[in-house]
């Protein structure tokens, strides 16, 4: 059997600010405008998609799990519209010897994420 990936869910205090930035961030579409429940997908239908859920207040806790995003130009361009939008830097050790091939950045709840260079295999 089978399984479809069909969303990842992300814990917010405020779901529909945090899912709006998402949907900016990725240019994706609201497919659920519910203030508990905020939904984007990349198109109405198409998986997967994300799913934003209001936790209790307080909760404050590191993720064990981040998306890495792979943008289609240069790296640089898309962490400096990521910045504008209100993404913040992150370092998680990656800033040492050398630059990796990825920015890890913080969407304005605190949630990490990764920005990958292009692919090269």
């Amino acid at each position: 059997m089978a399984m479809t990936w069909e969303q990842v869910t992300v814990d917010a205090s405020d779901p529909v600010r945090l899912g709006r930035w998402w949907a900016e961030a990725l240019d994706w579409v609201v497919v659920n405008p519910s203030p508990d429940e905020f939904e984007i997908q990349p198109a109405p239908g198409v998986t997967p998609g994300m799913i934003f859920v209001r936790v209790p207040e307080g909760k404050r806790a590191k993720n064990r799990m981040h998306i890495d995003l792979r943008p289609d130009g240069v790296r640089d361009s898309e962490v400096a519209r990521l910045l504008m939008l209100g993404a913040t830097r992150v370092n998680v050790g990656q800033n040492g010897a050398g630059r990796p091939p990825w920015t890890v950045l913080a969407d304005p709840e605190g949630n990490e994420f990764c920005v990958l260079g292009l692919r090269t295999d």
